[in-house]
């Protein structure tokens, strides 16, 4: 049994006193007094496919119809610029943002756990997806035939229309692998992107926009590259056709971006006073479409513009099968980013705003959004952050806020579509091209890293170089590849330590690190700070031995110095006792067989022959997350070996997965119980110290305020903690 005595002080928390009884708990007995719930019970509470039915009959009209109203307008207007601006990435008619920006949305409202992402177009996954497109549908493949002679004229309709097919089997394989992932709990990949790799992706993948972009900024034709190295040959043919560069149309793209960035440096000056910022990429190309038809700018001066947009709704259509074997690569990479930009602002506002959001169940809500849209000539979408963030401060509650934004681009692309056919292309890239700036920010990253995290750096920079020059398929491949050796590098480089108790109290610390740290008499306290797992298993073994004998030795060094001391004060009283009798020659002798003795001893305690001067080893396990094969049959070993010289082996702070693991592992036998797993170290320590008692109890001075009594009790023997002084 187990008394703790609290009593709180408001003025010295170093006088904090309080009382807690309970038993000392090993594994059996945790087993009964938490009653842990059975694998079925667990995730059955889990599996709430359809979020909608749980929050949507609770929904207050009067609390949240006008902020998510308000959300909803300020959204759709910003989907009808970004929708047709990143189509353009994309490589497809400007419609099919349109229609990227309404259905996934609606589907997402039914499945989706975050109230303020923006479901919809995003940069970079516009960019994966025109790197698909352009690679399968290549201008070369649809220049039209003039007799027997290939002109150089390209057949617009037949290649976009085959180009839409790429991107909509793109779009419903990956959706498909979302849903996948998500219904076999295997949300947790998106966490091997980490943040450092996800910035760097993002910031290469603005670099690959800003290239694809040269081309409708100054009005040339390079030829397309894809594979390895693409955009070095793309830059070098922009490079070599910047002498044919047509200089109506880069007018009109410096002016618009020299007006965009204008506008947008006042927004974030006036963002304080604004209760929702300038639409200004809406304003942009309103004000575009206006002066391209009165100025008749594609007639008169040869400016590319958006072309004819059809009114009204595709009717759905099953994509083609046939394509997906040649872009599972694509597709797989499309939904991994995609979840993990969502999943990473959904946390963000979800931790901002006191929710939760099941990672899981987004992985199946993005999936079902991209599979639906891609039925509906949709191209993969994810969340956005521009259009999240103003979700966010025009005070969105809930997820209906979607559907108002939905709405919004359905009313433009049954009734407005159509007055933005004279549109520059021009002007839909400037627009690109100002919402890169804030991925351009993200270079500060290499200074910030260096000054954190050299590990992290080298990631950041990896994943910088190969997504450059190996594309966003290759890249990231490359990139998670790197990234995971880097974790299995480190787990192969673990800190193993020896832990202390901190006196007066039940902490464990590393002996070495902290002065104040008393190791245990008779027991070894072992840590690792990595799970043990069969890359560094036999690791765990060798620094568990080397650290038990250095442990030992240095005991054995302590009690030899004790045992010098004793002797020579033995030395001094016989030689004086000598002196006064006249006889000194025994005593030299006498003295000097003692040491050697002694010596002789520790010499041979050095070499590991002598009585083992420890009974029991603790292993916390607290650091672990899971157990495999190959270090339960380490751990089942260790238990083995240290049995046949009379060393207890005892685990402490097993997760309940890995106390599961242990069972489905066969490592539990009728000599290895569950009395050897403890809930914490402590229970273990005292355990030992109850069982096999300890040879001394030393006194520690405090060197603090003592904290209040402790009294730790069993049947059959009593511990007192007065303060920091322990007694047996």
């Amino acid at each position: 049994m187990v008394h703790y005595l609290c009593n709180s002080s408001a003025h010295n928390i170093l006088a904090v006193r309080f009382r807690v009884e309970r038993d000392v708990l090993d594994e059996l007995k945790l087993e009964e007094v938490t009653q842990r719930k059975s694998y079925a019970d667990i995730h059955s509470s889990l599996m709430r496919r359809l979020p909608v039915l749980y929050w949507l009959p609770k929904y207050s009209v009067w609390d949240y119809g006008m902020p998510d109203l308000i959300s909803g307008i300020s959204v759709g207007i910003m989907h009808l610029p970004q929708g047709m601006a990143y189509a353009l990435l994309a490589s497809l008619p400007p419609v099919f943002g349109l229609y990227s920006s309404l259905y996934p949305a609606l589907v997402y409202f039914f499945f989706g756990t975050s109230r303020h992402v923006s479901i919809g177009t995003f940069t970079v996954l516009s960019i994966m997806v025109g790197s698909v497109t352009e690679r399968l549908a290549p201008d070369v493949d649809f220049q039209k035939a003039n007799g027997t002679n290939i002109t150089a004229e390209v057949d617009v309709t037949a290649r976009d229309s085959y180009r839409v097919q790429v991107a909509a089997a793109t779009t419903v394989l990956g959706g498909l692998i979302q849903v996948l992932l998500g219904v076999v709990k295997f949300g947790f990949v998106g966490t091997y992107l980490s943040e450092p790799l996800v910035r760097a992706y993002t910031t290469a993948a603005a670099a690959h926009a800003v290239v694809a972009q040269l081309k409708y900024i100054f009005g040339v034709s390079p030829t397309r590259f894809s594979g390895p190295l693409s955009l070095v040959y793309t830059l070098k043919d922009v490079c070599s056709s910047l002498p044919n560069t047509h200089l109506p149309t880069l007018l009109v793209s410096v002016v618009t971006i020299v007006l965009l960035i204008a506008a947008k440096e006042l927004n974030s000056f006036l963002s304080s006073k604004l209760p929702v910022p300038i639409p200004v990429e809406l304003i942009t190309i309103v004000a575009g479409t206006l002066i391209s038809s009165y100025a008749h700018l594609n007639t008169n001066y040869t400016i590319s513009v958006v072309g004819e947009i059809p009114s009204g709704l595709s009717s759905p259509s099953v994509p083609d099968v046939n394509l997906f074997g040649e872009v599972i690569g694509d597709a797989f990479a499309l939904a991994i980013v995609g979840y993990a930009i969502t999943i990473s602002l959904g946390k963000t506002f979800a931790l901002k705003h006191g929710y939760k959001v099941d990672s899981n169940q987004e992985l199946v809500a993005l999936g079902l959004s991209n599979t639906v849209g891609g039925f509906f000539q949709c191209f993969s979408v994810c969340s956005s952050m521009s259009r999240s963030l103003i979700q966010d401060t025009t005070g969105v509650k809930t997820q209906m806020a979607g559907v108002a934004s939905s709405l919004i681009v359905l009313v433009i692309i049954l009734k407005l579509g159509t007055l933005f056919q004279e549109l520059p292309k021009a002007v839909l890239s400037a627009v690109v091209f100002v919402n890169l700036k804030g991925m351009f920010k993200q270079y500060y990253d290499i200074i910030t890293l260096w000054r954190s995290s050299k590990i992290d750096l080298v990631v950041w920079l990896v994943t910088w170089v190969s997504t450059l020059l190996l594309n966003l398929d290759l890249g990231l491949a490359a990139s998670v590849t790197f990234a995971v050796f880097t974790v299995i590098f480190r787990t192969q480089l673990p800190t193993y330590s020896v832990l202390g108790n901190i006196p007066g109290t039940e902490l464990y610390v590393d002996i070495e690190m902290h002065r104040e740290a008393r190791g245990i008499p008779g027991v070894t306290i072992f840590r690792s700070s990595a799970t043990v797992y069969f890359a560094n298993a036999d690791l765990y073994l060798e620094a568990l031995k080397e650290k038990v004998c250095k442990n030992d030795i240095k005991r054995q060094e302590a009690k030899q110095k004790r045992r010098e001391r004793r002797a020579e004060r033995r030395a001094k009283r016989q030689a004086k006792r000598e002196l006064q009798d006249g006889d000194t020659t025994t005593l030299g002798s006498s003295s000097e067989d003692t040491l050697s003795q002694d010596l002789e001893r520790m010499s041979l305690g050095s070499l590991g022959k002598w009585t083992w001067d420890i009974h029991s080893i603790i292993l916390d396990l607290s650091t672990a997350n899971f157990i495999d094969t190959v270090a339960i049959k380490t751990m089942k070993n260790i238990f083995q070996d240290f049995s046949e010289i009379d060393v207890d082996v005892y685990m402490a702070g097993c997760q309940a997965s890995v106390v599961e693991q242990l069972e489905h592992g066969d490592f539990f036998s009728e000599k290895i119980t569950k009395r050897r797993l403890f809930a914490s170290v402590h229970d273990a320590v005292l355990h030992c110290l109850n069982h096999r008692g300890a040879t001394t109890i030393p006194r520690y001075e405090p060197s603090v305020v003592r904290p209040a009594n402790i009294q730790v009790s069993f049947s059959n023997a009593t511990f007192i903690c007065l303060g920091m002084d322990m007694f047996w």
